[in-house]
């Protein structure tokens, strides 16, 4: 099991509209590097942080579990979609997507400037100047951090024989 932050702006699709949906699939992410992490690497189970971004205040806002792991985003092959892409086709698929459900909302939020005050977050890729990317790796110290800091008590992680 891994964990991840997804950044969303409410106003194009906040925690709500993933509690009221059920579930969604991740997509429109135009970035290589997040591609490659929801094509490669974000597998069934995987926790989810579920960030505001561009909010008053930018803030983790839910957790949210992944139930389908990558496959091809279906909205760069549509054209009337903002995110098509008309090199991405079904058979060579360029951009991907995996499905989440929400878990809970982090009630209240904690907001960017509350995460910058814990040293056990010091290191995290949300943290560092410049970073902008939608979907980022979480560590398993961070995620029990942020838990924590919610309210929430992790779950404890199973042992492989």
């Amino acid at each position: 099991m891994a964990y991840w932050l997804f950044k969303s702006e409410p106003e194009s699709y906040s925690y709500a509209d993933l509690e009221r949906d059920g579930s969604t699939g991740w997509n429109g992410v135009r970035n290589y590097q997040a591609r490659n992490f929801l094509r490669d690497s974000i597998k069934v189970g995987d926790g989810v942080l579920y960030y505001h971004s561009n909010a008053d205040p930018a803030a983790v806002v839910g957790i949210a579990e992944v139930i389908e792991a990558g496959h091809p985003d279906p909205s760069a092959f549509d054209p009337d979609s903002h995110y098509h892409d008309p090199k991405s086709k079904p058979d060579a698929p360029i951009w991907f997507q995996v499905t989440i459900k929400p878990v809970r909302p982090v009630d209240p939020p904690l907001s960017l400037a509350s995460l910058r005050e814990v040293p056990a977050l010091a290191g995290m890729e949300l943290l560092r100047k410049g970073s902008r990317l939608s979907v980022q790796p979480v560590t398993d110290d961070e995620w029990r951090a942020v838990l924590e800091l919610a309210g929430i008590k992790p779950a404890r992680k199973s042992r492989k024989g």
